[in-house]
């Protein structure tokens, strides 16, 4: 089998060693002494110029709603409309930049965040409520998408011959599409805004980046690695808004050729009925990239490794609150396995630590904000009256009052039909179930409207061979977390409903930000006319 990329990814920070807790620990006292200072501000860029916004919204911190993070600046849609004129100015010249320039500029801001790699984590920490270890990895997620997407332009951009063909040069290449509207989610705040910013620019487009309104900190540290490191200021048009308006307004905008999503399957639905609409002044279909979510699954043997799957599901389930679109939200217990395993599972719950995400031993930190930590809460109020809750985790009261905290909490016997089992909730909710056979636990792994993530603990090798064939997910992971892919090892998206367009981190990412030519040329010629050759 033939292995796509030898691409090395960026080490994750190994905190059993003292040095690498010590980088982390003296970057939050750089982040506090900024937060006392009122420093840490992010405002829309338009054109390489700071432009003063019509909102100003204050970031508390999750872990400590009574402390303010930073401020950022919302843009209005007057400024959106400046940022798109201004990447559709400086589209030609970016698009004419060379290949071997633009991949230099990734290459460079790589190396601009591994230089203040604690720093951006710490912001992280703060900003968004991400553990250290969860922090740490999104650094390096965002340093690995920035290499190998350099890398990977090199590879696919050069003009190659299709066939060899007496008489006739036949060439295909790729061109950029023109002005992306990169729209990104706060749960990996540097990651992804990070793959879908510079995917786009690497392949020679321009960028007009909305970051989540809850983490424009973060974004905005983004925003300037990229001109640090050499992107033009009319290539990149930093602009944090709201989604409602400043979001809409650029996914409708005729400017607009090309819409990167992460988020909501509700919004990602209205950003692809909004972008098949076309628009007066608009030149060709716009492409939607979306990776909408998941309700992912996995499935415990009967003869799985109860140590090994009880540390992935709880991973899984719980590592960075259940915020990320792969976590393990479904567990399916195959036959005697139930009891037992539920039992295992309950009592290693108790032992989660639920803490400040600040505090290196936290596991389960807050959730994003009020608002999500009022929607899960709900949640599991609601089906309290209907379902039995299996283990809850402990957030001490001290804890609790300060952030926006929610228990780890596992539900026992949810039927199929059961909101808990089919909708996404994004927090610290798992729903467990048993399947009499292990072919029925793959009937109800399947049974969802989503497909991104999926997992299997068993040592068989007949029921690991037929997942691999039914378990039909974007990413399936046997005998390991689901979480936690990595780019070029683990490409990942999904489809159903869990989104639209190629893997991140994969070799087929980046041709959706291009569009492919083909250029014919007949040299038999009848003659030659040396004095037209200018």
């Amino acid at each position: 089998m033939e292995t796509i990329s030898t691409f090395k990814n960026q080490p994750l920070r190994d905190f059993s060693e003292e040095k690498n807790r010590a980088a982390i620990e003296s970057a939050l006292v750089e982040i506090e002494a900024l937060i006392r200072s009122r420093s840490l501000a992010a405002a829309p860029i338009i054109g390489g110029a700071k432009r003063g916004g019509c909102e100003t919204f204050s970031r508390k911190d999750p872990s400590n709603l009574n402390v303010t993070v930073g401020t950022t600046e919302f843009a209005s849609v007057e400024l959106a409309a400046e940022a798109l004129e201004s990447c559709r100015r400086g589209f030609p010249a970016w698009q004419a930049t060379s290949l071997s320039t633009r991949a230099a500029v990734l290459h460079e801001a790589a190396s601009i965040m591994r230089d203040r790699s604690a720093f951006l984590t710490a912001l992280i920490i703060r900003e968004a409520g991400k553990p250290w270890k969860e922090a740490d990895a999104d650094v390096a997620e965002a340093i690995d998408f920035c290499d190998y997407y350099a890398d990977e332009m090199l590879r696919i951009g050069p003009a190659r011959r299709t066939q060899e063909v007496l008489g006739e040069d036949n060439v295909l290449f790729y061109q950029p599409r023109g002005v992306a509207a990169v729209i990104s989610p706060w749960n990996f705040p540097l990651a992804i805004t990070a793959g879908m910013t510079v995917a786009a620019l690497v392949a020679g487009n321009t960028v007009v980046l909305k970051p989540s309104e809850q983490t424009g900190l973060i974004a905005h540290e983004l925003a300037r690695i990229l001109y640090a490191a050499g992107v033009p200021a009319d290539a990149l048009a930093f602009l944090p808004g709201r989604g409602e308006t400043v979001g809409r307004f650029i996914v409708e905008h005729p400017h607009t050729s090309l819409i990167a999503f992460t988020g909501s399957r509700a919004v990602g639905l209205e950003i692809s009925r909004s972008a098949a609409e076309v628009r007066p002044g608009q030149r060709g279909l716009k492409r939607v990239i979306a990776e909408l979510g998941g309700k992912n699954a996995v499935i415990v043997d009967d003869d799985a490794d109860f140590d090994d799957a009880v540390r992935g599901v709880l991973y899984s389930a719980f590592g960075f609150a259940g915020q990320k679109c792969s976590a393990c939200s479904r567990l399916i217990v195959v036959g005697d396995a139930y009891e037992p395993f539920l039992a295992r599972l309950a009592a290693a719950t108790q032992d989660i630590i639920v803490s400040r995400a600040e505090d290196p031993s936290a596991f389960l930190g807050p959730v994003i904000d009020e608002e999500s930590q009022s929607r899960i809460l709900g949640a599991i109020s609601e089906a309290q009256g209907q379902c039995t809750i299996l283990a809850q985790g402990v957030v001490s009261d001290e804890v609790s009052r300060s952030g926006t905290f929610v228990p780890p909490t596992i539900f026992r016997d949810v039927s199929a039909s059961h909101p808990l089992w089919t909708d996404e909730i994004f927090g610290p909710v798992l729903s467990c179930a048993r399947a009499n056979s292990f072919d029925q636990a793959l009937e109800m792994a399947v049974a969802s409207d989503y497909a991104l993530t999926g997992g299997v603990f068993s040592r068989h090798p007949g029921h690991i061979s037929s997942a691999r064939e039914k378990f039909r997910v974007g990413n399936l992971y046997i005998n390991r977390s689901i979480t936690g892919a990595l780019v070029a090892r683990q490409p990942f998206g999904g489809f159903a409903f869990s989104g639209i367009g190629s893997k991140a981190g994969g070799p087929d990412y980046l041709l959706q930000f291009l569009e492919p030519r083909v250029v014919t040329e007949n040299t038999m010629r009848r003659g030659f006319s040396p004095d037209l050759s200018n």
